[in-house]
């Protein structure tokens, strides 16, 4: 409750900038860095956190992340009240020419997007079906990979057509996994249609990191009621998921994220190397998992 969060807010930026994974093939046919930008609500109890009022009978917090699609990694957290609206965010983030950043409809911004693209950067986002525009071209596109239109156009919408006065890149999409379509902007016509799809599609792992962390790092209920408690709590989950994220990078252990801190919480208090510790475990489940398959035809 009295220990400043920034302490451990500050640890939190220390490890986001072990940038570990800056290099590591995320599955896109792309050279560039790729971002995903969302956020997570986390529900509270108004009668015990009055300063997070979100709706009338309703507490909660915002946990907005940008994250690199190499790790994954958050190298961008911030904090707020559930009010708070997603777009605001938008001018806070840390954009790097040349990289691309994914979201979702949300955050359609046209004002906000542009400059993103003066920043020589790119992005990827869902379309409102109510965004008027005018067709300048269509490229060629194959169908059977899902693609079903690739069309540069302009904004014509008295608002839209001044926050973004250049040409866009349109492209439809239909997924058949989940009998979709889906439309997508960007300001980048230098890759195929369906890496456009693709980039969109792997923003999911920023909900996935969501999940991640609520399940596995106790940030559901927190400790002390304060802002100061909650967000002590919550950088210390983030520090912990960075700290087991380099571990698993530096010592290339092959388990996955939530295994190895499984392993770290039984094994807190062995005086061993974390790659013994961690190796030993792997390689005892591995072999519980060999005996159980022949035991099963024996």
């Amino acid at each position: 409750e009295t220990r400043d969060f920034r302490i451990y807010q500050d640890f939190g930026h220390i490890l986001i900038a072990c940038q570990l994974y800056q290099d590591e093939d995320i599955g896109l046919d792309i050279k560039q860095a790729v971002y995903a930008l969302d956020s997570t609500t986390i529900d509270l109890c108004l009668s015990t956190f009055p300063w997070a009022k979100f709706r009338r009978t309703k507490a909660a917090i915002k946990l907005h992340t940008l994250l690199n699609l190499c790790g994954p990694i958050p190298v961008f957290v911030v904090m707020t009240t559930g009010k708070t609206h997603d777009i605001t965010i938008m001018d806070t983030i840390p954009v790097t020419a040349d990289s691309i950043y994914t979201m979702d409809r949300v955050y359609l911004a046209f004002e906000r997007l542009y400059r993103i693209h003066l920043t020589s950067a790119f992005f990827v986002i869902r379309a409102k079906s109510n965004m008027r525009f005018r067709r300048l071209y269509s490229n060629p596109v194959d169908k059977t990979t899902g693609i079903q239109a690739d069309q540069t156009i302009i904004l014509t919408g008295i608002e839209s057509k001044m926050a973004y006065p250049e040409p866009l890149r349109r492209v439809r999409y239909y997924d058949t996994e989940k009998k979709k379509r889906l439309i997508f902007l960007t300001n980048h016509f230098g890759i195929p249609a369906k890496t456009v799809a693709d980039i969109y599609r792997s923003r999911w792992q920023v909900e996935l990191f969501f999940k991640w962390v609520k399940q596995h790092l106790r940030i559901k209920s927190f400790y002390g009621t304060s802002p100061n408690a909650v967000k002590t709590q919550i950088w210390i989950a983030l520090s912990i998921y960075l700290l087991v994220a380099i571990v698993k990078k530096r010592l290339n252990l092959s388990g996955s994220l939530h295994t190895i801190l499984q392993i770290l919480e039984v094994n807190l208090f062995d005086k061993k190397p974390i790659f013994k510790v961690v190796s030993d475990a792997l390689k005892h489940e591995s072999h519980d998992y060999e005996c159980d398959q022949l035991n099963l035809f024996d």
